[in-house]
C-alpha cells in the first residue's frame, strides 16, 4: 500500500506542470507577448489582369483624296468638341457651290414671275410646276456643294487629347488616310476577364482596385460597370468592364493593369500570423490561462494584413501568445512582456484591403 501511495504522489507532482520543473531547475518561465483575439474585417479578392481603354476614342481620316490646307492641332493638344482639326482644299467645291447658288437664285426668280402670271391668268399650272421642279433641283445642287465643302473640314466629335501628328499641311492624302486620333481619357474603361466559376461573385456596381506597373504604390479605385452577357466558349470566361476615374490623367489607353475585386466581406475572430503554429494539416495557438500556455487547435481561413482569420476554436477576447510560441509546450508557465498584456486588449476592427 505504501508503494501505491508513493506512486500516486509522484504522478500528482508531475501533473503540477512544467512551471514547477522549471522552478526546481532554476530556470525562469519563457518571456512571451500576448494579445486578445480581435474581430477583424476580411475580404475575399478576385484577381485579374485588364487593359485600359479610353472613355471615347476615334481616329479621324480623310473622307476624300485631297490636299491638306491647314492642320489646327499640335502633338498631344487638348481639343474641344467641334474644334476644326484639319481643312482640305475646297476650291472646286466652292466654285460648284457658287454656280449652284446662282442657278438656284435665277430659278426662284423665274418661279416667282410665273406664279404672278398665273395669278393673273397668263401662265399655266404645268409651267409653274415645271419651274418649281427646276428651282428645287438647283437648291439640291447647292446643298450638295455645301455638304462636299463640309466634308473637307474635319472636326473633333468630342473633347479629348489629340495624338502625335504624323502629317503636315500641303500633303495630298488619299481617302481613309489617318489624320489624328482623339481620345477622351477623363475616365478609363478597364476590360478584364473573369472565369465562369466566379460569375456569382461579381455584379455591376461592385468596387474594384487596379494597379499599374508605372505607379505601383498608387491604387486606382472604380467599380464594375458592365458584364458581357456572352461568355467566350473557348476560355469559359466573361469580359467585365469597369470604370476608373482619371482626373489626374495618369492612366493611359493600352496600359496593363492588375485588378482586385472585393467579394464576400465579413468580420471574423483573428490573430497575428506569428501566433499560428502549423503541424501537418493542423493549426494551433497557445492560449493563456492564469499564466499557463495551453495548446489549442484552431481552424483558419483568410490571411490578410498580417492577420489570420480563425473560423473555429477561439472566441473574441481570448488571450493568445503572439510572440515566443516556438519556446512553448502545452501547460508551460510563461512570463508576459510589457504592461499592455496585464489585461485582455479591447477588440478593434481593422479594415482590410
Amino acid at each position: 500500500m505504501r508503494t501505491l501511495a508513493l506512486g500516486a504522489l509522484a504522478l500528482a507532482t508531475a501533473a503540477c506542470g512544467n512551471s514547477d520543473a522549471q522552478t526546481k531547475a532554476g530556470r525562469e518561465p519563457p518571456l512571451v507577448t500576448a494579445a486578445a483575439v480581435q474581430p477583424t474585417r476580411f475580404v475575399e479578392r478576385i484577381e485579374a489582369v485588364g487593359t485600359a481603354r479610353a472613355n471615347e476614342q476615334v481616329t479621324l481620316t480623310a473622307p476624300v483624296t485631297e490636299r491638306i490646307v491647314r492642320l489646327n492641332f499640335s502633338d498631344g493638344e487638348y481639343v474641344s468638341r467641334g474644334q476644326t482639326i484639319a481643312t482640305l482644299a475646297t476650291g472646286q467645291e466652292t466654285a460648284q457651290l457658287a454656280q449652284a447658288s446662282a442657278v438656284a437664285r435665277e430659278a426662284n426668280k423665274q418661279l416667282d414671275r410665273l406664279e404672278a402670271l398665273r395669278a393673273r391668268g397668263f401662265a399655266t399650272a404645268s409651267a409653274v410646276d415645271q419651274q418649281t421642279a427646276l428651282a428645287g433641283q438647283a437648291r439640291a445642287q447647292a446643298s450638295e456643294a455645301r455638304a462636299s465643302i463640309s466634308d473637307r473640314v474635319i472636326r473633333a466629335p468630342f473633347s479629348g487629347y489629340a495624338s502625335l501628328r504624323n502629317i503636315s499641311a500641303g500633303a495630298v492624302v488619299s481617302a481613309g488616310t489617318e489624320i489624328a486620333t482623339i481620345s477622351d481619357i477623363s475616365r478609363i474603361k478597364l476590360d478584364f476577364t473573369v472565369p465562369e466559376t466566379l460569375l456569382s461573385a461579381i455584379a455591376p456596381g461592385q468596387p474594384i482596385e487596379a494597379r499599374s506597373a508605372a505607379y505601383p504604390e498608387q491604387p486606382f479605385r472604380g467599380s464594375i460597370d458592365t458584364i458581357d452577357p456572352v461568355l467566350n466558349p473557348e476560355t469559359r470566361a466573361v469580359t467585365v468592364r469597369a470604370i476608373l476615374p482619371n482626373i489626374d490623367r495618369k492612366l493611359k489607353p493600352g496600359m496593363l493593369l492588375t485588378v482586385g475585386i472585393e467579394s464576400a466581406a465579413r468580420t471574423s475572430p483573428a490573430v497575428p500570423e506569428l501566433a499560428i503554429v502549423g503541424e501537418g494539416q493542423d493549426s494551433f495557438v497557445f492560449t493563456l490561462d492564469k499564466g499557463v500556455a495551453r495548446r489549442t487547435k484552431v481552424a483558419t481561413g483568410l490571411r490578410q494584413n498580417g492577420m489570420v482569420e480563425v473560423t473555429d476554436g477561439l472566441r473574441p477576447g481570448t488571450r493568445v501568445v503572439t510572440e515566443g510560441v516556438v519556446k512553448l509546450t502545452d501547460g508551460q508557465r510563461v512570463r508576459l512582456a510589457g504592461a499592455q498584456n496585464a489585461q485582455p486588449a479591447r477588440p478593434q476592427v481593422q479594415a482590410g484591403n
